[in-house]
């Protein structure tokens, strides 16, 4: 949650994520999601943003908290940007999909509008593998008519000098590109 939190008129963007939208090795302020809640406020869009990502986070993870979290915070907009860590430990995308079809379903039927957010694995997971993680975002996006960010790391995801040491976060000076991408999609929800 952002320091300052308290109920907006146009409502909450709820951010449920892992550690890439958590800030995972960068101060919280420089993160993404914190650049998101200063730019509703300079564009004077009446929002406010709950960030409740967690690093390590999986999509079962996920879904095992997010009622709660839904019933919490009663968010307009929530945005999921969950898979990497299913990717990243080679789970099998049949069930990161039915986890984040779950998600989608449960944060609609508690009348918030859905951005789903994509990400890739690296080459060596093989094709067909990151074939069928990639069509994981794209269909469900389609199937619920939701917003989609079809890959979070667009525009520097090949150039080394954004990643953190461990060549997986993204750095400080990446967040502005990270909050470009996912500005681009969810501009057009925000009533």
């Amino acid at each position: 949650m952002l320091p300052g939190w308290a109920a907006a008129a146009g409502g909450t963007i709820l951010v449920y994520g892992d550690s890439l939208s958590a800030a995972y090795g960068i101060a919280q302020e420089r993160g993404w999601v914190a650049l998101l809640d200063a730019r509703l406020k300079r564009e004077k869009a009446n929002y406010n943003v709950a960030n409740v990502s967690i690093s390590g986070e999986t999509t079962s993870g996920g879904l095992s908290r997010l009622d709660k979290v839904l019933e919490r915070y009663k968010p307009a907009i929530t945005v999921i940007e969950l898979g990497a860590n299913d990717g990243l430990r080679g789970l099998p995308v049949a069930q990161m999909r039915k986890n984040l079809d779950t998600m989608i379903a449960q944060a609609k039927a508690a009348g918030s509008r859905v951005l789903l957010v994509g990400v890739k694995m690296p080459p060596n997971y093989g094709a067909d593998y990151n074939r069928a993680f990639d069509a994981a975002f794209t269909d469900l996006a389609k199937a619920h008519k939701t917003g989609l960010v079809p890959f979070l790391f667009e525009g520097f995801a090949d150039k080394r000098e954004y990643y953190q040491p461990d060549n997986l976060h993204p750095t400080a000076a990446a967040q502005p590109m990270l909050l470009e991408n996912v500005w681009k999609a969810l501009k057009p929800m925000l009533k």
